[in-house]
């Protein structure tokens, strides 16, 4: 693949440091959530990850919706990221609520939804790795 951008960021100190983007438009604190005993005082990598995800599926069930004729420019898209022990190690898992205007009816929302699955980067890089559930709302 070749890509047509390129993110950068960087960490220091894990989760209990500081995430910067190399254009300064990030630049947060990182703080271990109350829920795996840290303070909270920050930001994490799993509300980091919802909300690239939400906003790239997004994008994706905006690119789908426009080649099937079918407006969904005011489609919410919400990931829900969550955190726990795998084995010896941890793993995510997500689930992708949808909301998608009152004018697409229920079959054709499910067929867009699962098109922009196929179509999202997210999606592609988390697929065989990740549990990943889609709910329309």
């Amino acid at each position: 693949m070749d890509a047509l951008y390129t993110a950068v960021a960087t960490a220091t100190h894990g989760r209990e440091g500081r995430a910067v983007s190399s254009d300064g438009r990030i630049d947060l604190a990182l703080a271990m959530p109350v829920e795996l005993g840290g303070d909270g005082q920050g930001s994490n990598p799993e509300q980091l990850f919802a909300a690239g995800y939400a906003a790239c599926f997004g994008s994706a069930l905006g690119l789908v919706g426009r080649h099937a004729k079918v407006d969904v420019s005011d489609a919410a898209v919400t990931a829900e990221v969550g955190i726990g022990k795998q084995g010896e190690g941890f793993g995510l898992k997500v689930t992708l609520r949808v909301e998608l205007p009152d004018t697409v009816d229920q079959a054709t929302g499910r067929e867009l939804v699962e098109a922009a699955h196929q179509v999202c980067p997210y999606s592609n890089a988390t697929r065989g790795n990740i549990d990943v559930d889609l709910v329309i709302e």
